[in-house]
């Protein structure tokens, strides 16, 4: 998508290695289809001992391999983008559109307000103009803790913004910036005399916060504000008012100017309203409401869609961003820039696969060079046209002189505020298309993915830029369970969109490319590949038992395309985890991660999306918390996996690592003492994966027989889970 002709704004560079990595994709599936040929040709005969368990492996290793072409589709065509802001400022500057900011919080408990105002103050302080620049917090919690924060958030700012103009500071989140100037020292005098002042008024500001997150809003801020007045009539975070405050505005000469005396950027503040009788659709409820809120405050043609937990790092990222949008030759045709997640919490070796490493630089990547990535709900820039829905035709054309988004800002502020209450109110959409035709989709737990593909497929495209210098980053669960229910929470919300009328396979409209609707599968499969794993698993290592084979002989020519395609596997992994800058030990830590979570997380998905497919729905949108535990945060540095909770995750993990354990351990026994129909040579293979198996498990049984901290496992999951292991292995040699 874009040329590299001098006046074009961005550049597209195709994948050095795509032919490498194209040539292993079609080497790899001959060798897959010889593993399913030798699998045709081997069934054991009638009578014969294992011949369901082989079918059953036959079905599981067809699906792994129809579910690899949706793997290997989003590393066909990986495009790489380079933006060029040093041609748009001279060219566009005073053309900028306006630029909305939406930042979204649910739960004062475990998104703290200190949290949610650094992020705001990292995207109030971007290198934009600041009079076309306006930010939103949704508080879906009607915190008036929070709101508290913000008003000290907005006093704040008055000095923090000139600070990061005037020494052009990075990143613009107060607290990531003490954190990285804490261990720096400077000679600039000045600076350093700045520094030192701001730096209290930060301290200072986190004091009250903290205190009032602790003890309340203090009697003195409530008298002084009127904001709180509209917590009169607030019963729960689940029954109140619409509760709007537009803490700074342009029109506010007075209180909307820094120390210095320029314009601040727009704030404000919104918890829309919640009655126990309405669905409030999370997340993509709240983003329906600041889209009407915002569209009657500053209407700006640009969205900034934003988690609590992701600052920014990276002034600049909104004028690269208007490299993609206001690109004179392909900007009129993308709906989205998409961004990636980066985390300041990852360890070295990413204990829990939490970077995401994999999806960030390949997989969306790829995404791309088919016609664009997914909307993952945060980081994102999106055009407000395309949010409306509305279709893309060739004759559409960039705007950036229309003035009608200012006009709305030519009244009264108070009469503004009452105005844009209506829009939140439960009410407003009913009888509407909001939710269905327009704005973000409902009814899924991944309204973002969703929303994106009816974007698509209405022929925009989108854009991934993976910039050298991270734009956004927050924080990653530092636990295991945090890891494996917000997995779980994706992997449901793909197979909900999997059932739902929005699936690919009937939404593109010939508009989406075929590349693109395989990587969209990729995701929207991935619960169902769980059954795959947990029947590979389980089944070989419990017919090690019984001496019955399900791989060919070490000697045999058919045990090639197994070698080929495991070994194949492995070192394009581990080449590509070592590529991105991981090390062996967080590929392994990757690979382990991959099991659990396919086993546990995804199986629980499968399940949970079923049953509400028909009618008995089990799921919830929870939020993962961000407050860190003393002991986990340890133990975390030191890389120990944390456990610690009963939970039906870990007693799933633990019976399985345990089932494995016991099935190796008698397979060796009866080897080495040469009983029973053990024969060394066709049971290599099988001996080998249980006991990669049991390998990859060592974590986990530490935590079951060898640990005494708080993040062992639970006595009573792993009592449980060795009863059902042994008993399955005892009752399988014995009477099967």
């Amino acid at each position: 998508m874009g040329s590299g002709e001098e006046n074009s704004l961005f550049e597209t560079r195709k994948d050095k290695a795509r032919h490498i990595r194209r040539l292993y994709a079609v080497s790899l599936s001959v060798a897959i289809c010889f593993v399913w040929a030798f699998r045709l040709t081997h069934i054991p005969a009638k009578g014969e001992a294992g011949k369901w368990a082989w079918l059953g492996l036959f079905v599981a290793e067809v699906w792994g391999g129809i579910y690899w072409i949706f793997y290997q589709a989003l590393r066909w065509n990986m495009v790489y983008r380079t933006t060029f802001p040093n041609r748009l400022t001279p060219r566009y500057e005073s053309r900028f559109p306006g630029v909305d900011i939406f930042v979204f919080t649910a739960d004062a408990v475990v998104e703290p307000p200190m949290m949610v105002i650094n992020t705001v103050l990292s995207v109030m302080a971007y290198d934009y103009p600041a009079e076309k620049l306006s930010v939103y917090l949704s508080d879906d919690g009607g915190s008036d803790v929070t709101f508290y924060a913000l008003l000290q958030a907005s006093s704040f700012a008055k000095h923090w913004i000139p600070f990061c103009k005037r020494f052009k500071v990075e990143p613009r989140s107060p607290a990531a910036y003490f954190n990285t100037v804490a261990s720096t020292k400077s000679e600039d005098h000045n600076y350093v005399k700045h520094l030192a002042t701001i730096h209290k008024l930060y301290e200072e500001m986190k004091r009250r916060v903290e205190e009032a997150t602790k003890l309340g809003v203090p009697s003195e801020a409530r008298s002084k504000h009127k904001g709180f007045s509209q917590w009169d009539s607030y019963s729960s975070p689940r029954d109140h008012d619409t509760i709007l405050q537009i803490v700074m505005h342009k029109k506010d000469t007075e209180g909307s100017k820094d120390v210095d005396g320029c314009i601040l950027p727009t704030l404000v503040y919104m918890a829309r309203e919640k009655r126990p009788q309405y669905h409030t659709h999370f997340k993509a409820g709240a983003i329906n409401s600041l889209l009407r809120v915002s569209s009657s405050i500053s209407n700006g043609k640009i969205i900034l869609i934003l988690d609590c937990d992701m600052y920014s790092t990276h002034s600049q990222s909104v004028r690269d961003t208007l490299c993609f949008f206001m690109d004179e030759d392909k900007g009129q045709e993308i709906a989205y820039v998409q961004f990636p997640q980066s985390f300041d919490n990852i360890g070295k070796n990413d204990l829990y696969g939490n970077s995401l490493s994999e999806i960030v630089e390949v997989e969306l990547h790829g995404a791309d060079g088919f016609g664009g990535p997914i909307f993952i709900g945060t980081c994102c820039y999106l055009r407000r046209d395309a949010f409306y829905r509305k279709k893309f035709s060739r004759e559409y054309k960039n705007d950036w002189n229309d003035e009608n988004e200012n006009e709305v800002t030519q009244v009264n502020l108070h009469e503004l505020e009452e105005e844009s209450k209506a829009l939140a109110n439960c009410s407003y959409e009913k009888n509407t298309l909001w939710g269905k035709k327009i704005g973000s989709v409902y009814g899924c737990l991944v309204e973002d993915v969703i929303t994106g593909l009816q974007i698509q497929s209405h022929g925009w495209k989108s854009v991934y830029y993976n910039p050298s210098i991270s734009a956004f980053s927050g924080i990653a669960p530092t636990n295991l369970l945090h890891t494996l229910v917000q997995m779980k929470r994706w992997g449901e919300g793909q197979v909900q969109l999997l059932l739902s009328e929005f699936r690919p396979k009937w939404y593109g409209d010939e508009k989406i490319n075929l590349g693109l609707l395989l990587g969209y599968g990729h995701y929207n499969f991935f619960a169902i590949t769980s059954l795959s794993v947990l029947y590979y698993s389980i089944i070989p290592s419990l017919y090690l038992l019984k001496g019955v084979s399900f791989f060919p002989k070490i000697s045999s020519l058919w045990c090639i395309p197994f070698i080929c395609v495991t070994v194949g596997e492995i070192a394009y992994s581990l080449i590509e985890g070592l590529s991105m800058g991981g090390s062996i030990q967080g590929w392994w830590n990757g690979t382990r991660m991959w099991l659990y979570v396919k086993t546990s997380s995804f199986l629980f998905s499968l399940i949970d999306g079923i049953l509400g497919f028909f009618g008995h729905p089990n799921s919830s949108y929870s939020l993962t918390s961000k407050v860190i535990d003393d002991d986990v945060a340890q133990r975390y540095k030191k890389e120990v996996m944390e456990f610690g909770t009963s939970s039906p995750y870990f007693t799933v993990l633990a019976t399985l690592a345990l089932l494995n354990l016991f099935c190796l351990l008698l397979t060796l026994k009866d080897l080495v003492l040469q009983k029973g129909t053990f024969a060394a040579e066709k049971m290599t293979l099988q001996v080998l994966l249980c006991g990669v198996l049991v390998v990859i498990n060592i974590p986990l049984y530490q935590a079951i027989f060898v640990r005494k901290d708080k993040g062992r496992m639970p006595t009573s999951v792993s009592i449980k889970s060795t009863a059902v292991a042994f008993t399955a292995c005892v009752f399988f040699k014995l009477f099967n």
